[in-house]
C-alpha cells in the first residue's frame, strides 16, 4: 500500500525530540492541526504493545475523537513502528543531523478524504510540533 509521508526539522538536539513527542504532557501541547482545535487528554504507554490515545477535540465542543494506536516495534531516539486504531500502519523516525533532528512520519492513507488533506493535516501537526519545542 502507497504511504504518504510527512516530516518537519527541528533546532533541537535528538533526545528532546523524543521526549516531546513520547511524554504525554507534551503532546497535549502539540497535537492539533488548527487553532480552533486542542488536545485536552492523551496517554501513552510507550512499550511493544502498548497503547496511546490522544483526545482531539474542536475548542468549541462541537466534535472529538480518540486518535490513538499500537506500537509493535521501538527503537529509543530512532522509530516508532505503530499500528493505529483504524488498522492503518505509521512509522515516526528521528535522524540525528548534528544538533538539529529531522523528524519524519509515513503513514497509510484512509479512504474518506483525498490525499493532500490528509497530507496537509498530518503536516500541519507537525509544524504545530515544531512551534512547541522550539518554543514560537
Amino acid at each position: 500500500m502507497e504511504k504518504l509521508t510527512v516530516s518537519v526539522l527541528l533546532e533541537m538536539p535528538i533526545e528532546q525530540v523524543w521526549n516531546h513527542w513520547t511524554l504525554s504532557q507534551h503532546v497535549q501541547n502539540w497535537n492539533f492541526a488548527s487553532p480552533d482545535w486542542h488536545c485536552p487528554k492523551a496517554s501513552n504507554d510507550l512499550k511493544v504493545g502498548g497503547e496511546f490515545h490522544y483526545t482531539m477535540a474542536a475548542k468549541d465542543g462541537s466534535f472529538e475523537f480518540d486518535f490513538w494506536g499500537t506500537y509493535t516495534q521501538i527503537e529509543p531516539h530512532s522509530a516508532l513502528h505503530i499500528v493505529l486504531g483504524d488498522g492503518r500502519h505509521m512509522q515516526v523516525l528521528f535522524e540525528p543531523q548534528g544538533n538539529v533532528t529531522l523528524l519524519t512520519e509515513h503513514f497509510e492513507p484512509e479512504n474518506m478524504n483525498p490525499h493532500e488533506l490528509q497530507v496537509t493535516g498530518w503536516q500541519s501537526i507537525l509544524n504545530q510540533f515544531k512551534r512547541y519545542v522550539e518554543g514560537d
